[in-house]
């Protein structure tokens, strides 16, 4: 018969902001309901590239695109998860999936990169062109149409006949 180990739960709303083994900024501490609340628990100088990228990517995406929390990293999804981003000790990480990274790779040569991965610096500025045209290229890999105009709405646009 298996023995599981049992863990002791954690005292309610005990964090642990520190930075772990890892290197995430985020390690050890209660999994966030929401993205706000990532990024309340994720110290500076991480949480403003944080809000960059996630301003960035959001104005990549298209509208029905919904923030979410997956693997325990604020993500965007339409239909299923399109991108990641976290936080660690030295860097900011954005995961737009091994296909895109490839694609850019001439780009993102200065950058340290890994299967799915670019790690942004934390000292340095975040490219914030670069990070919207990674969310479209994703966005266009997953195979994302724009939804027909309805019968109505292309009515509204037409200009009055005269």
């Amino acid at each position: 018969m298996l023995r599981m180990k049992s863990r002791q739960p954690r005292a309610s709303g005990s964090k642990s902001y520190g930075v772990g083994a890892s290197g995430s900024a985020r390690e050890g501490t209660t999994p966030p309901a929401n993205v706000d609340e990532y990024l309340a628990a994720t110290p500076e100088p991480a949480r403003a590239m944080l809000i960059k990228m996630r301003a960035a990517i959001r104005s990549a995406l298209p509208s029905e695109a919904i923030e979410v929390i997956s693997y325990r990293m604020p993500a965007f999804k339409l239909q299923k998860v399109l991108v990641w981003f976290a936080a660690f000790r030295d860097h900011c990480s954005f995961f737009p999936t091994a296909a895109v990274v490839e694609q850019f790779s001439a780009e993102l040569a200065q950058y340290k990169t890994s299967k799915g991965t670019v790690q942004f610096p934390l000292d340095k500025p975040l490219p914030m062109a670069l990070v919207k045209r990674l969310g479209k290229a994703r966005l266009e890999l997953a195979g994302y149409r724009k939804p027909p105009k309805s019968k109505s709405a292309e009515l509204a646009n037409r200009p009055a006949k005269r």
